[in-house]
């Protein structure tokens, strides 16, 4: 069942080194996939992004940061989260079959605040994960109207199981981005039907870049 904590999202992108084996690309899937079985962690996919900054408009400043795979993870707090950042399977896992492949990573974590935190998605559930950047970072009321715009999804498209939202975390590897949002459909074809600039036309003059991308929950082998 669904609960209400401050729950922490995690969410990486990776960038795979074009021409890699696909069998590195395999094993560093699998090992990544693995982590889920550390304690700590809540839930955890891992998988190629299905789209990156696919959109059908121009209106909004969409980065050109280009991005193959994604990790999300999600936990109770910030404190399991250092643990599993610490623990030593995450650290074999990033270190050995991860980075050696990579071209580039992006990491952005935020706190979920008082939400229903769903279940462990099933496979084939789709996520559309934005980062913004905003044009003026400091401006409280501009970051409570673009949540505000976030959060809106839900009630003005269909098909929406679940909306998280939040200001990043940990800012040392996230290029910038400082708010990041999770939308969460049944499946790919809910996805399909929405723009990913949706919510975001509302608040586009405050912002001075944006990175969405897709992935779909894969079948665990």
């Amino acid at each position: 069942m669904s609960s209400t904590s401050q729950g922490v999202e995690h969410i990486v992108l990776f960038k795979v080194k074009e021409n890699t084996e696909s069998s590195k690309v395999n094993t560093m899937i699998n090992e990544l996939q693995n982590l889920v079985t550390i304690e700590q962690v809540r839930h955890l996919t891992f998988g190629p992004i299905l789209n990156n900054n696919e959109h059908t408009t121009s209106t909004i400043p969409f980065s050109d940061l280009r991005y193959t795979h994604l990790l999300h993870s999600r936990y109770d707090s910030k404190e399991d989260l250092q643990i599993y950042n610490a623990h030593p399977t995450h650290l074999n896992g990033v270190r050995n079959f991860a980075l050696p492949i990579l071209d580039d990573l992006l990491v952005i974590d935020w706190i979920a605040g008082e939400v229903a935190l769903p279940p462990h998605p099933s496979p084939g559930t789709a996520f559309r994960v934005s980062f913004l950047k905003l044009k003026d970072e400091k401006n409280g009321e501009v970051k409570e109207e673009v949540f505000r715009a976030i959060q809106g999804i839900k009630e003005s498209v269909g098909g929406v199981s679940y909306v998280s939202y939040g200001e990043n975390i940990s800012p040392e590897r996230a290029k910038g981005f400082t708010i990041a949002s999770l939308v969460v459909f049944p499946g790919r074809e809910e996805l399909d039907r929405v723009d990913p600039s949706e919510g975001l036309i509302k608040v586009k003059e405050h912002l001075e870049s944006v990175l969405v991308v897709d992935h779909v929950v894969p079948l665990w082998k």
